[in-house]
């Protein structure tokens, strides 16, 4: 009996043991579990646009860092746009009737005065448009005189009324006629006044409206015109403009009588000098508007329609800025490089504004604490982009 109680406790005895053998595998595999989790967790995640140099690295790169500026920096605004002028100014000439033309001197570029002959029309119609003036006007002699007699013979009923009232009829169809075929021949540009038997005439004169420049000439001596044809563009320089489309975003920046200098894409070199004499309040869809400038001196060569270039210099401001050489531009986008600790540098993209006199306007408005490379930045792009191949 004390035997078997003997053996029963040794059995105890030995399971505890194991027991807690068991336990404390346990806790050293957990432990050990824990302490790779924290290892891993303390590795540093690799950044792509920061990089690490040694001082030899930063020595030979020549890199010097420095800090956000303020300048006075004058912009300049760059804009397009085409010549205008107002409706008056431009002249369309065009033959009321058609004909054939038969004959001009005219060509593009020359001056005119208001009243001056530019071209003669021929044709056929004119010709029995004064006959038709003449016959009616000699007609209206004799129903006048009868339409006279008539009247003196009804107040003292010598003749009937409805003789009378045809007589009036008469006469006041002629007149009618008259005054038409007059004004037909006004229209046509002949004078009703010297219209006669023996000065019937097959052309007519084209004058000019107003006095100006030739822009277009679209005929030649023989061709027939009709009347919706343009055979001639005139226009009057005394208030030719430019027209330049502005954006919302830059009418701040502009005022009446500012200075523009516009040139056209065929010959830059040449300059033409204007004020800003108009800017639109009415924005389309794009919110955009036109301004209007007049010219200093008019170029005949100048014409309506041409498409031009322009610049406006902006009002100086300050602004923040970084030596340009701060500045790297890579796949189409501007970079600067920020100093960071342990001689790590990031780059960062930057939006940059005008440059003037080596420095360059920074848009970006989170750098004024920042210490940035401004000498040796091209060198930690070109070692960022090495690493990267």
């Amino acid at each position: 009996m004390k035997s078997q109680i003997h053996e029963h406790q040794n059995k105890n005895i030995v399971m505890s043991k194991n027991t807690i053998l068991t336990i404390l595998a346990i806790v050293f595999l957990s432990s050990c579990g824990d302490k790779k989790t924290e290892s891993e967790t303390e590795v540093t995640p690799i950044i792509e646009n920061t990089t690490t140099l040694t001082d030899a690295q930063i020595k030979n790169a020549g890199i010097v860092t420095g800090k956000i500026e303020q300048k006075e920096v004058s912009s300049t605004l760059k804009l397009n746009g085409k010549i205008d002028v107002p409706p008056q100014n431009l002249v369309s000439i065009s033959v009321p009737m058609g004909g054939y033309l038969k004959y001009t001197k005219l060509l593009k570029g020359m001056y005119v005065t208001k009243g001056q002959v530019l071209c003669v029309v021929e044709d056929q119609q004119y010709i029995q448009l004064q006959e038709d003036y003449l016959l009616a006007k000699a007609k209206i002699g004799y129903a006048k005189a009868e339409f006279e007699r008539q009247r003196e013979l009804n107040r003292s009923k010598a003749s009937s009324d409805k003789v009378y009232q045809q007589a009036q009829s008469e006469y006041n169809s002629l007149s009618v006629m008259v005054q038409s075929y007059g004004a037909k021949l006004k229209f046509a540009g002949i004078n009703p006044s010297n219209v006669s038997a023996k000065n019937i005439s097959k052309s007519i004169n084209i004058y000019s409206p107003i006095s100006g420049y030739v822009s277009q000439v679209n005929v030649n001596i023989g061709k027939y015109v009709n009347p919706s044809d343009i055979l001639f563009e005139i226009v009057n320089p005394s208030d030719i403009h430019l027209a330049l489309t502005v954006f919302e975003k830059d009418i701040n920046k502009l005022a009446i009588g500012q200075s523009v200098v516009a040139y056209t894409n065929t010959n830059p070199e040449k300059k033409y000098y204007c004020k800003i004499i108009l800017i639109g309040k009415d924005f389309s869809e794009n919110r955009s508007t036109e301004m209007h400038c007049h010219f200093t001196n008019f170029d005949k060569a100048l014409l309506p329609g041409m498409y031009m270039n322009a610049e406006i210099e902006l009002k100086s401001q300050k602004s923040n800025v970084l030596p340009s050489n701060a500045i790297v531009n890579y796949e189409n986008k501007n970079y600067i490089f920020i100093a960071k600790q342990n001689k790590q540098f990031e780059m960062k993209e930057v939006t940059i504004g005008a440059t003037e006199n080596e420095f360059t306007e920074i848009i970006s408005e989170d750098l004024n604490e920042a210490t940035i490379v401004i000498k040796g930045a091209y060198s930690l792009l070109m070692k960022m982009k090495n690493v990267e191949e």
